[in-house]
């Protein structure tokens, strides 16, 4: 039976005129026309796919987040394929791995009924182990160097957008920490709300306050990044945000003090980058295959390429076999995981 209120068609259609705002605008017309493409198709036919799903059972919310989903990969990792200046003939079969990975470990774990946030960490940790195995599979074969694999391997442009908004996010406290140290204050209007007792600032839980703090924030961004990142959001949190966006004298709603605080927060929760030094991914192997014997160790990575399995049985020397290390710490990951 097909899902009732999923207009499949209509929905990827949506999907495609949004992304098409936020393609880099450094792109050629080609390259731009890929992106847009690549994301419509995509998202068309696991719309499809999922419309005539009579076994899953999933429900029209279900369904438009898992198309949702792979929509927003497609524009991720095609974006990254033009920028990782892989021969063209190579993109395709590449974007088709991550479409078919997305929709297959969305498809189990929404059947599962795990979280969302679970889904989603699940779903990231896969494409980016399926992009890197195509690049690798790439150098094996012979038709890439060992330059241009680990040039393509460190493309990532959902953690670019991240790092973006991080380095906005800083800016704007910078610039909250000089009004402060000048002593700069705005007085309200006649009839305006002070910040001591704006609904925004007076009483409101710790929660609300950074919400309306990364509003502030937003408001100084390009609204296509700020939409990218509030469906990101959950929905409810999205809609607060967006409310106190619409406050014209929001900034004097909220004190600076306060904004500094919570953009301190803020930025102590956000992930750190992470080192990739051989010695790290070394100790990190070692850590994973404790208490492994060998012959179980080998038996487990049978069907694994010969490079992974020197990369793990050197490690347990004590030695690195060179290999890109984002795609060792992918490697390291995914026996983590095995085990």
């Amino acid at each position: 039976m097909a899902i009732k209120g999923f207009n499949y068609q209509e929905f990827a259609q949506n999907l495609t005129q949004q992304a098409a705002e936020l393609v880099p605008q450094d792109f050629t017309d080609p390259e731009k026309q890929y992106v847009v493409n690549t994301l419509l198709n995509f998202s068309a036919l696991a719309g499809e796919a999922l419309y005539n799903d009579t076994e899953s059972n999933f429900n029209a919310d279900q369904a438009m987040m898992i198309t949702q989903i792979i929509a927003e990969w497609a524009f991720h990792k095609s974006v990254d394929l033009i920028r990782s200046k892989l021969p063209q003939e190579f993109w395709d079969s590449i974007m088709q791995k991550i479409a078919f990975t997305i929709f297959e470990i969305a498809k189990q774990t929404f059947r599962q009924g795990l979280p969302q946030d679970q889904i989603l960490q699940l779903i990231e940790h896969h494409v980016k182990k399926t992009y890197l195995d195509a690049i690798v599979e790439l150098k094996d074969k012979g038709f890439i160097d060992q330059g241009l694999m680990e040039q393509a391997s460190k493309q990532s442009n959902i953690d670019a957008m991240m790092q973006q908004m991080s380095d906005e996010q800083a800016a704007a406290e910078q610039q909250a920490q000089a009004q402060q140290q000048q002593g700069t204050t705005q007085t309200p209007s006649q009839g305006q709300t002070s910040a001591a007792t704006s609904p925004v600032q007076g009483g409101s839980s710790p929660k609300i306050m950074k919400l309306a703090t990364v509003a502030l924030l937003f408001q100084k961004m390009k609204q296509e990044k700020v939409q990218t990142i509030l469906n990101k959001f959950n929905p409810d949190d999205a809609q607060t945000v967006i409310k106190y966006m619409g406050m014209q004298d929001l900034e004097s709603r909220v004190s600076v003090s306060t904004t500094l605080k919570c953009l301190n927060e803020i930025r102590t929760n956000l992930p750190k980058p992470q080192e990739l030094s051989p010695s790290k991914i070394v100790l990190k192997l070692q850590k994973v295959t404790e208490g492994i014997e060998r012959p179980q160790l080998e038996q487990m990575l049978k069907q694994e390429r010969m490079k992974v399995k020197r990369l793990v049985f050197n490690a347990l020397e004590g030695e690195y076999y060179e290999v890109a290390p984002k795609v060792a710490n992918i490697i390291a990951t995914h026996i983590q995981d095995s085990v």
